[in-house]
């Protein structure tokens, strides 16, 4: 009798336990919760606007050639340098030119006495009128002939015509330059880069656009140009560091790529851009309104539209459908969809899907 008590209080003890570790056999494997991270929607001032992609030009370019015939005597500037007006470039070879001047100076100042002696022979009817006219006549050649030899002198030294910068030379010191009147020899090319253009197009569905909004403002049509704002930035550049104003919009679309050409005017005080950069270009719509945005990153696109993924209060992954605003940096206005106590899902997207628990953290974002 003893001996059965003792089996099945063995029995007792061992059955709960072999339930418990067929328990845990059959149970699977335990899913953790997927980590990512969200941030909340932020309120900022917001400005619609339009970009394009437009290059760098020169507010004047002018090659400088040789307008008189000669040997290339100095060059005065550096290869690319920046020189300011009236500065000299280049001269050439100059003692034909001051000889010649020199005699032509020399037949004036006999013709200039001829004339004036005959003019006081006439006075005592000395000469004829004929006579004099005749002396008349050769000093005022001379007048002309001076007048261009000096001009001709003038030539042999080329100044720049404005602030600008200089290309490379074209010819070296030593070489016969001028010697075709029909295909003058080029010395140097000079751009005035202060101020500079940044010339970019527009196709016609922004043009009417912009047009609208112009008209929104009170503005009538090419009324904007001289006084629309116009941003740039280079491609090393962010946050659009440069401000113009809209300087240029042609009168009619380019048949041939369907756009409207436009230029915007730069200060380049500081002469950061240059000619045959590339630029992108920003042209504000309207003045700023409050807005919310999020990182771009967060923003995804299929054939139902634009969304994000928001974390709810069960930790659960919602779909929710949006409205792009305009794109600031790597920020992304939102217009509707969201609001400021949203958790959107920024990390961690490609691994999680509608339904799905998540584990969110959330991210600092820097203040403005």
């Amino acid at each position: 009798m003893k001996h059965i008590k003792a089996i099945a209080l063995v029995v007792a003890l061992v059955f709960p336990l072999c339930l418990s570790a067929c328990g845990k056999k059959n149970a699977g494997p335990e899913v953790k919760a997927q980590p990512v991270t969200v941030v909340h929607p932020k309120e900022t001032a917001v400005t619609d606007h339009m970009d394009f992609t437009g290059t760098v030009g020169a507010v004047q370019s002018v090659n400088i050639v040789a307008r008189v015939e000669g040997f290339l005597e100095d060059i005065y500037f550096k290869d690319g340098s920046y020189v300011t007006k009236g500065t000299p470039l280049l001269k050439i070879q100059q003692q034909q030119y001051i000889d010649q001047l020199k005699i032509y100076q020399a037949q004036l100042a006999y013709n200039t006495a001829e004339y004036q002696r005959q003019v006081e022979m006439l006075k005592q009817n000395a000469t004829s009128e004929m006579s004099m006219q005749k002396y008349l006549s050769e000093m005022q050649q001379s007048q002309a002939q001076v007048a261009l030899a000096q001009l001709n002198l003038d030539y042999t030294t080329m100044n720049a015509p404005f602030d600008g910068l200089l290309g490379e030379h074209q010819v070296d010191v030593g070489n016969l330059v001028g010697n075709s009147p029909v295909n003058p020899t080029l010395l140097v090319n000079i751009e005035q880069i202060i101020p500079i253009y940044v010339n970019f197009s527009i196709n016609t569905r922004d043009a009417l656009r912009l047009r609208e909004m112009m008209r929104a403002e009170g503005m009538v049509d090419k009324s904007a140009v001289g006084k629309t704002p116009v941003f740039a930035q280079l491609e090393n550049e962010t946050g659009f560091p440069h401000e113009g104003v809209l300087d240029f919009a042609n009168n009619s679309v380019d048949t041939s790529t369907g756009t409207i050409q436009l230029r915007g005017l730069f200060p380049n005080k500081e002469r950061i851009m240059f000619p045959g950069l590339f630029a992108t270009v920003r042209i504000p719509l309207g003045p700023p309104r409050p807005g919310l945005v999020i990182p771009d990153v967060a923003v995804l696109s299929d054939q139902e539209g634009d969304y994000v993924f928001v974390v709810n209060a069960q930790n659960m992954v919602e779909r929710r459908s949006i409205v792009k605003g305009p794109l600031n940096g790597s920020e992304r206005a939102i217009d509707q969809g969201v609001s400021t106590t949203d958790s959107i899902v920024v990390g961690g997207i490609p691994n999680i899907g509608v339904g799905q628990s998540v584990q969110a953290t959330l991210q600092s974002q820097p203040a403005d």
